[in-house]
């Protein structure tokens, strides 16, 4: 098999796809532009929407991309599995009313086996199709694999309710018996047991019916115009290219580790308890790219994810005895990786460090006290026989140590203990309502509670006000760090509204 870099696989897919006719569509920014519907950009497709609801037409109905994407609805599972990340890249190959089933499937082998491509064993390969798709089952027959290497599986078909769906064909790399210790086989595959084995390197979703809700699947009418969507994982290719254990011992993620080998003292074991190195590894990398995307660490929204991914990987970096703030020195590095297909990271290494730096000097002042408080509360429900923080502990650790509640539940994990949520909400639906009932009073107060109550019934404006204020803030950040010679005002007439002037004088004021 050909060892790749994880820049040389990025750079075959484009090639052979461009070959195919396809235009490359450059990797969007994280932070979705005019779709509320996601937080970030989570897959190769994400961007391309306006093309398939038919909102925009493209100038080239094939496209190919290499996707930067965030996903965060599993983070406490990062470093724990070997293919569990925050920030991924994903390859993809589109069509949007051209070409279908066909082409997708018999190109789709043709990269992967022929010798100027990726050159996989054909023998390594397994595929996986709906049951009722025998187009799929029959075309990758014609293509010389073997009808033991075709899975059927009711899970491989795509529908979100009402519209666009059909089914799709996963591929799969076998990675061989040394990843299947308990010599379990192709009931690997044909039960979707999570294993380390088959390998999913490839999904083809072949949108061919719109979906009805009021009749069974099999009377869905066929689409006018047929899409093909794909994915394939960088990380996962990589690691099959360079013979790698895991993602992290990629060239994607090694160097990271590195980094942090020399900040700790301690070595990084790929066969040992190696959780906070990878975690480390995962989350700078999300928080690099996403900083440089415009998005930063807050208490809401996008916001509050980057913020809990750098206060967990703050507490990994004092599981390997890091007392200082060390996140900030890794972002060159994730530069460095990156460079050939991703400059802007090394184009914004220094706000990016002073973003990172800030919040771990921030982090730093109450995260030694609250995890020492942590660990003495834990020691003494241990000694007691007890397994669940009490929700009141829980809430202290988050108002006064600035303990998210998910690191809370982390550090409970690793000891064998539970959370009291409830306990938690009920205490802080208490400090809520104290601070309710303190504004209520006369005087002063009860001027503060006309303002407050202002607030709400003027909601659209209040938040006008945080974003116009976040956004000032985050400008006056950039022109600081980038020393910019020529000085820039903004224009008041921006807004009329004098409580938002404020903040535009504010950010003239801080910049001249």
């Amino acid at each position: 098999m050909k060892n790749l870099s994880s820049a040389q696989i990025r750079q075959m897919w484009l090639d052979f796809w461009k070959s195919k006719g396809h235009s490359v569509e450059p990797s969007a920014n994280l932070v979705p532009v005019n779709d509320p519907t996601l937080l970030w950009i989570n897959s190769g497709v994400a961007t391309l929407k306006k093309y398939f609801d038919g909102s925009v037409i493209p100038d080239n109905p094939r496209i190919t991309n290499a996707q930067k994407s965030i996903r965060t609805n599993d983070i406490e599972n990062v470093g724990k599995t070997a293919r569990h990340h925050t920030m991924f890249e994903m390859l993809g190959n589109f069509s949007i009313g051209d070409y279908f089933r066909d082409e997708a499937i018999e190109w789709g082998f043709e990269l992967l086996t022929s010798p100027e491509w990726f050159a996989f064993p054909k023998d390594k390969l397994y595929m996986t199709y709906y049951p009722d798709d025998m187009d799929s089952y029959n075309r990758w027959i014609a293509l010389g694999v073997e009808p033991s290497h075709l899975i059927p599986l009711e899970d491989n078909f795509w529908e979100i309710g009402a519209g666009p769906s059909g089914p799709d064909t996963e591929i799969f790399f076998d990675r061989g018996t040394d990843f299947d210790p308990e010599n379990i086989g192709i009931r690997l595959l044909e039960e979707d047991i999570e294993n380390d084995r088959y390998i999913e390197i490839w999904n083809i979703v072949l949108s061919q019916f719109n979906a009805d809700p009021a009749v069974p699947r099999s009377e869905y009418k066929e689409l006018p115009n047929k899409n093909i969507d794909t994915g394939a994982g960088l990380e996962r290719l990589a690691a099959i290219f360079q013979g790698a254990k895991t993602n992290f011992e990629t060239d994607l993620f090694l160097p990271i580790i590195r980094e942090v080998e020399k900040i700790s003292g301690k070595t990084y074991d790929q066969d040992g308890d190696n959780m906070s190195f990878k975690v480390i590894a995962d989350h700078i990398r999300a928080l690099s790219f996403a900083i440089g995307d415009g998005a930063l660490p807050g208490n809401e929204g996008r916001g509050y994810v980057l913020r809990r991914l750098l206060r967990r990987a703050s507490m990994h970096g004092q599981r390997l005895g890091i007392t200082e703030p060390f996140l900030y020195k890794l972002v060159e590095t994730v530069g460095n990786i990156m460079e050939s297909y991703y400059p802007e990271v090394l184009e914004k290494r220094a706000f990016i460090e002073k973003i990172v730096k800030s919040e771990e000097e921030s982090f730093a002042r109450t995260i030694h006290t609250g995890s020492q408080f942590a660990e003495q509360l834990m020691d003494k429900l241990a000694a007691e026989g007890k397994s669940e923080i009490d929700g009141r502990d829980i809430f202290k650790l988050y108002d006064t140590y600035g303990f998210q509640v998910e690191l809370t539940e982390e550090l409970a994990e690793h000891r064998g203990m539970t959370l009291d949520i409830a306990g938690f909400e009920a205490a802080m639906k208490e400090q809520q309502d104290r601070a309710r009932a303190s504004v209520v009073k006369g005087g002063s107060m009860g001027m503060q509670n006309e303002t407050w109550l202002l607030s709400q019934k003027s909601r659209p404006l209040f938040m006008a006000k945080q974003l116009l204020k976040q956004a000032y803030l985050s400008l006056w950040l950039i022109m600081r760090v980038q020393k910019q010679s020529q000085k820039v005002k903004p224009s008041l007439s921006l807004t009329k509204h004098h409580s938002m002037q404020k903040w535009v004088v504010r950010l003239q004021t801080m910049v001249l």
